[in-house]
């Protein structure tokens, strides 16, 4: 799990990770997808590029790692289900594992097949499997999935949902019990399921999982959802659902809900920039062994330095929002900035409190960049700002909402330390 960036929050700075999109199809339907809406300019799990065969997979996979020393994951999330999908998904594995076994390879899925592959997800050597699960009571689930189709039948509403529960549920037993990590996605959906993630966090812990990723809603254009005017949720809705299950286990906080097709380090997707990655070196196996054990040395002893144990209630901590493109360093300019790392720092110490993206999905237009309005407001909890860059007008308009913006550079952890310790001087 160390070196592993979505399950380690020290390891996405420093790891990075590539989506093969070998999986098209999809055995349920959820209210908030439209499996026929795709952007290149998207970022959210089911947009692909384009399809890939196994074999084009392993291709893709070997030319990037040549030139990405840091990849140290390879995992299948779609754009459909992969175990809707096992003959591409488990090829593309299996000729990953005979050809790289120092990779990790990664499975996200619904759960409704996990029961039925459990044998070849162990035998293969995947040891990590993400399960998004948004609901353990039936009732709840009918709201959220439309239909399940398991061994050619289709099922809907209470017994569509109790059936993909109970699968879940049994899956998530059994990956457990062979030592496979299993960390849990859940999709929150204010009106729907708000109050219940709190009883799917204490369900799947004791069952053996270990982290609860709890993913704001993004309404899918031409989705169910969307069509009926659902919205997505407040930053305090979300704080505070994620509040509730941090309570019961460790919570996921980086989480950037990446497309199926995603490479490169959490919060810096290469995937779109063709460009950049045909323009990087070339490494050989010893080389990136090498690279990957000093990143993994010096991940150590950051994480054991910097030891971050911030009270819940956070009292007295600062609230700090960063615009990055990743490496753990501030440099993006606040007017490019499609997310803001925020971060709490107390007494010397700094904790990772969430991500919080500027736009939830591309609107279809040329001009897909929000309002000002819209990114002052979800700042607004926070007093400082830090940015390589940011004009006169939202810098003034940050500042009336109560928000000190400063122009930084440099190492994340040593900037918001700095910046902080001399708060008083800015207000």
């Amino acid at each position: 799990m160390q070196n592993h960036p979505c399950y380690s929050e020290e390891a996405h700075h420093y790891f990075a990770r590539m989506h093969a999109p070998v999986a098209p199809r999809c055995n349920i339907q959820c209210h908030y997808c439209n499996p026929k809406f795709d952007c290149v300019n998207e970022s959210r799990p089911g947009v692909v590029s384009r399809l890939l065969s196994p074999d084009e997979a392993y291709g893709e996979v070997s030319h990037i790692l040549t030139g990405m020393p840091n990849l140290s994951v390879v995992g299948i999330a779609g754009p459909g289900d992969p175990l809707a999908n096992p003959e591409a998904t488990f090829r593309t594995f299996r000729l990953l594992a005979d050809a790289y076994p120092e990779l990790h390879l990664c499975l996200s899925t619904n759960g409704l097949m996990l029961p039925d592959f459990i044998d070849i997800i162990q035998k293969l050597g995947i040891r990590h499997v993400t399960v998004t699960m948004n609901a353990i009571d039936p009732v709840i689930g009918s709201r959220i999935y439309a239909h399940v189709r398991y061994k050619g039948i289709t099922y809907r509403g209470e017994e569509a949902a109790a059936l993909l529960i109970r699968q879940q549920l049994e899956g998530i037993a059994l990956l457990t019990a062979r030592g496979i990590l299993c960390k849990i996605n859940s999709v929150h959906i204010p009106e729907v399921n708000g109050e219940h993630l709190k009883e799917v966090a204490g369900t799947v812990h004791r069952l053996g999982a270990f982290s609860h990723n709890i993913m704001p809603l993004i309404l899918s254009p031409g989705s169910h959802y969307s069509k009926l005017d659902f919205r997505t949720p407040t930053l305090e809705e979300t704080d505070r659902v994620q509040k509730a299950s941090s309570a019961i286990m460790p919570v996921m906080r980086h989480c950037r809900q990446c497309r199926a097709d995603a490479v490169g380090l959490i919060g810096s997707d290469l995937s779109q920039t063709p460009e950049v990655l045909q323009a990087q070196g070339s490494y050989t196996a010893d080389q990136r062994r090498d690279i990957r054990n000093q990143l993994a040395a010096g991940m150590k002893q950051t994480a054991a330095a910097a030891q971050i144990q911030i009270q819940e209630q956070r009292s007295g901590a600062v609230r700090v929002a960063v615009a990055t493109r990743g490496s753990n360093v501030i440099n993006q300019h606040f007017g490019h900035a499609k997310e803001f790392m925020i971060y709490d720092v107390l007494r010397g110490k700094v904790r990772l409190a969430g991500v919080r993206k500027v736009q939830a999905y591309c609107n279809g237009t040329r001009e897909c960049g929000p309002p000002l309005s819209e990114a002052v407001e979800m700042l607004k909890d926070c007093s400082l700002l830090l940015c390589s860059g940011i004009g006169e007008a939202p810098a003034r308009e940050l500042r009336q909402s109560g928000v000190i913006p400063l122009v930084r550079k440099g190492d994340i952890n040593e900037q918001l330390l700095e910046s902080t310790r001399y708060l008083q001087y800015f207000q």
